[in-house]
């Protein structure tokens, strides 16, 4: 296993890389990556000793705010210097404004499929962060709904579904028709059932990434590494995340298999993790790289953001990457098969950081602002 190496501070320029560089031509698609979903406003409390206990009033030490829901996935993928579209609805109050503006004009995402809804609020949700653990509350109301765009979706290399059991989304097929690889996770299934009939656009999907839980559930296994191979008669590439021991994987098509262990990280808050994971492998995966090593980057690009706070705000860009990559090299008790494993960044990082602070998303709304 290898030692993460400390926390990092703010996260770096996104825009100092292009991971698809050699592969760009003239008539590609304008984008990269297409998701659509929830965008919440994220208020994340960090610094708890412990869960809060009824009755009682709590102080955490750090507290901040930033886009959330669907908002963590485009961040992340943006960060890695994707081209990426989100289409969402946002509250015309002052929390739809911010977070607009976060991931617009912060991260440069692409809100064009996107609209502002009338008399409509933000979704919220309040993360706490202790014992390397979170918990949330959440309240919002369903937006109205709406006829979708006549380009929706817009053509994209690559796009990311959340699948739900019992419901099938027509954009996905109509992706997948047009070459668009889709990626697909899913969240737990509260009816009990774990039928994966019941996830009918599974069988447009490119991959597949659940957590061992979910996937042994779904193929009534009771090992998650038989479960990834069982997933393969659903779909080409099946991804099951391990949690504190990395992540497996299967293409389904070659027979290849690939697991890599997690990194070890003073972990301080776990919220976004998966998006960042699954940002890190469809960068991988774009640009043609192994199996091994898109696994390898997911978990890395995971294992980074769990130092620091919130979702989206806590997404590593490149030159945080490479940082990372040097300081690790530095250390002389390494394991020299470790390192290894992580090799295929030194062609790939950029060898200096751009300055920093950059714009991003600030963690406190009205801060800065007049």
């Amino acid at each position: 296993m290898l030692n993460g190496g400390g926390r990092f501070g703010p996260a770096a320029d996104k825009g100092c890389l292009d991971p698809l560089a050699a592969l760009r031509t003239p008539d590609e698609p304008p984008w990269d990556v297409y998701l659509t979903g929830t965008v919440f406003l994220d208020i994340i409390f960090t610094g708890l000793d412990s869960a809060p206990v009824r009755g009682t009033e709590s102080w955490a030490r750090g507290m901040g705010q930033s886009p959330g829901g669907v908002a963590n996935m485009a961040t992340a993928l943006a960060r890695l210097g994707l081209r990426t579209s989100l289409a969402a609805a946002f509250g015309d109050d002052h929390y739809g404004s911010y977070c607009w503006d976060a991931l617009e004009q912060g991260e440069g995402i692409d809100l064009s499929q996107s609209r502002t809804v009338d008399g409509w609020h933000s979704p919220v949700t309040v993360s706490m962060a202790y014992e390397g653990e979170r918990t949330m509350v959440s309240h919002g109301h369903d937006a109205p709904p709406v006829e979708p765009a006549p380009d929706c979706p817009p053509r994209s290399r690559a796009a990311i579904a959340s699948l739900t059991p019992g419901v099938r989304e027509e954009w996905v097929a109509q992706a997948a028709a047009e070459g668009t690889m889709i990626f697909a996770d899913v969240g737990w299934d509260e009816s009990g059932r774990w039928d994966l009939a019941a996830l009918p656009d599974l069988a447009h999907c490119e991959a597949f990434l659940p957590n061992a839980e979910e996937a042994m559930r779904y193929t009534r296994t009771d090992c998650p590494r038989a479960a990834a191979r069982a997933l393969t008669s659903h779909v080409p590439l099946a991804v099951v995340t391990l949690g504190a021991e990395g992540a497996y994987a299967v293409d389904g098509r070659t027979g290849e298999t690939a697991e890599v262990p997690a990194i070890e990280v003073e972990a301080l808050d776990p919220t976004g993790a998966g998006d960042v994971f699954v940002a890190g492998f469809v960068t991988g995966t774009l640009a043609g790289w192994p199996l091994a090593d898109r696994l390898a980057f997911a978990g890395l690009t995971a294992a980074l953001s769990v130092q620091e706070f919130g979702g989206s705000l806590s997404a590593p860009g490149w030159a945080e990457i490479g940082a990372w990559w040097r300081r690790i090299q530095s250390y002389e008790d390494q394991d020299p098969a470790a390192l290894r494993r992580y090799a295929f960044l030194a062609g790939l990082v950029p060898e200096s950081a751009r300055p920093w602070p950059l714009r991003r998303a600030v963690p406190t709304i009205g801060f800065g602002q007049r």
